[in-house]
């Protein structure tokens, strides 16, 4: 069992392996309890810790415990909509969101722990189009901002900025406005990949935390 204050431990990538190799409610039933202890407990202790480091950026974000709607995201998967049909998603999604974040859509600190796949993203996935406008009027009125987060050495050199766009700028845009690669962008967000070591081993939250 993980000990108090610790965060992600190797039992949490072995759980979420055999998760994904017996993806069936009947696993996850006699199973549940490493969910508990490995995922759920782990990704919170882990953002109380964390939540100081935004704050420098911002205070409105948070820590949200609660077990639906907050930090962690359901590890049970919808699938109404879609063609797999497994029950669990084999990954654990876990953000500090800004405290407005059931209300519009906001930034967020996100952390994907999954086997081979671990990362850090921050910034806004897939806004909504009144948000997609706002975030290009910012652009618009202030370019020089714009360019310098985008190329910003520091950021640049551990973060991957989202590379999806639009197959057409939203309505009133400017086809052949400078900064329409800008204005196509489906998503302002950016990520960062981790190994298994640092997920596991490493309890320094710079590790997490230096490329902010």
């Amino acid at each position: 069992m993980a000990k108090p204050g610790t965060w992600f431990t190797g039992e949490t990538l072995v759980f979420l392996r055999n998760l994904a190799e017996n993806n069936n409610r009947d696993w996850f039933a006699a199973n549940r309890h490493r969910d508990e202890v490995y995922v759920r407990q782990s990704a919170l202790r882990f953002n109380m810790d964390f939540v100081p480091r935004p704050h420098r950026i911002s205070r409105h974000f948070i820590e949200d415990p609660r077990p639906v709607g907050g930090s962690l995201s359901r590890i049970h998967r919808d699938t109404r909509f879609s063609h797999d049909k497994w029950p669990f998603k084999a990954h654990a999604g876990n953000r500090v969101p800004h405290e407005r974040n059931c209300d519009v859509y906001v930034p967020v600190f996100y952390i994907h722990v999954e086997p081979g796949g671990t990362f850090v993203g921050v910034g806004m996935w897939l806004p909504d189009a009144p948000m997609l406008k706002t975030i290009r009027d910012a652009i618009v009125e202030n370019p020089t901002a714009w360019r310098s987060a985008r190329d910003d050495r520091a950021f640049t050199a551990k973060f991957e900025l989202g590379s999806a766009m639009l197959a057409r700028s939203l309505r009133g845009c400017d086809p052949v406005h400078p900064r329409i690669d800008a204005f196509q962008r489906e998503n302002f967000a950016a990520w960062h990949g981790f190994d298994g070591n640092t997920l596991t081993r490493d309890r320094r939250l710079d590790a997490f935390t230096d490329a902010r």
